[in-house]
């Protein structure tokens, strides 16, 4: 490739095609790829998932999408390439502490029928998902550029960015490359990172009662354990413990381990079988103070990055994608270049105004129930009693968790396109 190439001149170019970026093209392209003044787009993205078949063992990494994802992955024309026999609703949440027990009336139950919603939302394999949004912005007459990007230079006209297959030009440059996102770095956006000192632990397994449809969540004091419930019947088990007790969980033998499985999960679904390797992902928190530089827009991970305790991470960074192409698509329909400040700024603080209560509220989970004994944790713990009681109260998390409160972006409030 060469900057001087027309092929090589994008008006949008996304680095990083998971979810997110792969998401926030597909949803330009539907919008802006095929008007009478088109936008040109393209993906960065060297790793690009091959189609999965529908009787393959599932994969440990999932995600639990919302309703709005759903609707967002529908505009993004993606939802209906997920084949439903790897798609896996959940219909109920089950969340109790150390000390209730997991059935009792004291476990905080939230069901989709309390709030006339025929699921909680969906468990879904990350490489799937990303596998149908890239195939979704393909079909739509997008590219899907097979590079890594290495820099990039923003001028006041366009950036200019180096790849590893050659150099090419745009006029907006998107970060949705991770935690650890260069384009982040190139555009002097700075990000302020810690460590929760916890690692999750991740694996599938079977147990022999089954899951109901249900999401099982047990607050341990040492961290979260969580079931979420696969299509296959299995579990996908996510136990966010803290550094030194991972590490001994992480080194014991598989039988030792399905032991210590059954003691934190309560018996809550059985004994407990792991049938995949175990994964360990250590988890930080990170906020850019920034999500936009000149030409330069952030979303998902390159942005924010919380606990998934609560299984927000890719429903909010889902958001970010609907969220950006809307402001763009309102500000082409204006006249404006793919660049230009005004929907960058609009962009950056409505998503802002919706992630930092959303980030608080999630730090707060998991320092007062997943963690301490003190008199706040104390006070929280009474707190999901109370709540329990309340059908309003419940209601009103259910909403929260469908991502449907809030300042919406249009394809986020219904299945339909943006243009």
């Amino acid at each position: 490739m060469s900057a001087s190439g027309a092929a090589d001149r994008w008006d949008v170019l996304i680095v990083g095609g998971g979810p997110v970026g792969a998401c926030a093209a597909a949803l330009l392209q539907r919008a802006l790829g095929n008007v009478p003044r088109p936008l040109r787009i393209a993906v960065l993205e060297p790793n690009r998932p091959q189609p999965v078949a529908a009787d393959l063992p599932l994969e440990a990494r999932v995600s639990a999408l919302s309703r709005a994802s759903e609707h967002i992955l529908a505009a993004a024309d993606a939802w209906k390439l997920i084949p439903r026999q790897r798609l896996s609703p959940y219909e109920r949440m089950s969340v109790w502490p150390k000390g209730v027990p997991a059935r009792s009336p004291r476990a905080l139950t939230f069901d989709a029928a309390c709030a006339g919603e025929p699921n909680l939302g969906y468990i879904a394999e990350n490489r799937v998902v990303q596998w149908a949004a890239l195939a979704a912005f393909e079909a739509a007459g997008g590219t899907i550029v097979p590079a890594v990007f290495c820099r990039s230079r923003i001028a006041a006209d366009h950036v200019e960015v180096e790849t590893g297959a050659g150099s090419l030009t745009c006029a907006l440059i998107v970060g949705a490359d991770g935690a650890c996102s260069k384009v982040r770095e190139c555009a002097g956006l700075v990000a302020h990172a810690g460590s929760y000192r916890q690692t999750a632990i991740v694996a599938n397994v079977h147990t022999t009662l089954a899951h109901e449809r249900t999401a099982w969540q047990r607050f341990l004091g040492t961290g979260t354990l969580a079931f979420l419930p696969l299509a296959d019947g299995s579990s996908s088990i996510v136990w966010s413990a803290d550094e030194q007790l991972a590490a001994l969980l992480l080194a014991m033998p598989q039988e030792r381990f399905e032991e210590e499985l059954l003691r934190a999960s309560d018996g809550v679904l059985g004994t407990v079988k792991v049938c995949t390797a175990r994964v360990a992902l250590p988890l930080r928190r990170m906020a850019a103070e920034r999500f936009t530089a000149n030409r330069c827009a952030l979303i998902g991970d390159a942005a924010h990055v919380v606990h998934p305790l609560a299984g927000q991470g890719v429903n909010l960074g889902l958001l970010d994608a609907a969220t950006l192409a809307q402001c763009l698509c309102d500000a082409h329909r204006l006249g404006e270049d793919a660049g230009a400040p005004g929907p960058l700024r609009r962009y950056e603080r409505w998503r802002k105004s919706e992630i930092a209560p959303m980030a608080l509220a999630i730090d707060a989970f998991n320092r007062f129930l997943a963690h301490g004994a003190g008199p706040l944790s104390g006070l929280a713990r009474r707190g999901l009693s109370w709540v329990n009681r309340s059908e309003e109260v419940k209601r009103f998390f259910i909403t929260r968790a469908l991502g449907l409160a809030g300042e919406l972006p249009a394809a986020a409030r219904a299945p339909a396109a943006l243009s």
